[in-house]
């Protein structure tokens, strides 16, 4: 009896040491998974701080523009199979034939806007949902329209995971949201042949829209500004090549 009893204890002691075993490595792997997940975020954190520092030697100077670029994961808004490239300063396509654009882009437009905090912007084109972060981190409050529902959805679905919350709206981009309006600033993020005029009077006076006006073979960055109930001043910011800007609302 004695041996047995001494089998028992030594067997209970040898399923309790694996149990320990098991336990120890399953929290070893679950430690493996959050250090990959720690690692991972400061890869990105610190390929979009190199992709702001990379802006800042082109040109880009204003520090609420870096900042914001250096904090919203690019990555988050393109697909998988293409993320290894998110912070490469070029345009990448997304779903519907669209692209994100390239960042100094993005960059420059929002530059142009001279954003202040709490400014309420109009976006026309939400897209990936990409510029719209931009702006949200620059401190404004932002309005943004999209013609396609699938992106709209999915830059709905993008942004409020990262803790973005904007004013979105599925809607046509040429009619803007005139029942928000005024706007202090409009930002059009697609070529518009013409400068849209509905937009043009949801400023409110001493505001400005930064749109690329132009065909498809390429466009001119343009200013308007509001100066009066019908009257706008209008300034050229050099050569870029958009998506065109197209009417209506697509499914």
């Amino acid at each position: 009896m004695e041996i047995l009893e001494r089998h028992r204890i030594t067997l209970f002691t040898i399923l309790l040491c694996c149990g320990g075993l098991i336990t120890c490595s399953s929290n070893k792997t679950k430690t493996r998974n959050s250090n990959s997940e720690v690692i991972m975020n400061f890869q990105q954190t610190t390929e979009a701080a190199k992709l702001a520092k990379q802006l800042e030697q082109k040109g880009i100077s204003d520090q609420l523009v870096l900042k914001a670029i250096a904090t919203v994961p690019r990555h988050e808004f393109v697909d998988e199979e293409i993320r290894g490239a998110a912070y490469l300063d070029r345009p990448l396509p997304i779903e519907r034939g669209q692209t994100i654009s390239q960042p100094f882009t993005v960059a420059y437009q929002s530059e142009l806007l001279r954003i202040k905090p709490g400014e309420k912007v109009l976006e026309i084109g939400t897209g990936s949902g990409y510029q719209a972060a931009i702006l949200f981190e620059m401190g404004a409050d932002v309005y943004s329209i999209e013609r396609f529902e699938e992106l709209y959805l999915s830059a709905k679905k993008t942004l409020n995971s990262l803790g973005y919350y904007p004013h979105l709206f599925y809607g046509d981009g040429y009619e803007g949201l005139p029942d928000e309006a005024p706007f202090d600033k409009i930002l059009v993020t697609a070529a518009p042949e013409e400068i849209p005029e509905k937009l043009m009077y949801q400023l409110r006076i001493g505001g400005w829209m930064v749109v690329p006006v132009g065909g498809r073979m390429g466009q001119k960055m343009t200013i308007i500004k509001r100066t009066g109930e019908d009257s706008f001043d209008e300034s050229l910011h050099g050569d870029f090549i958009f998506v065109p800007m197209q009417k209506g609302i697509e499914k």
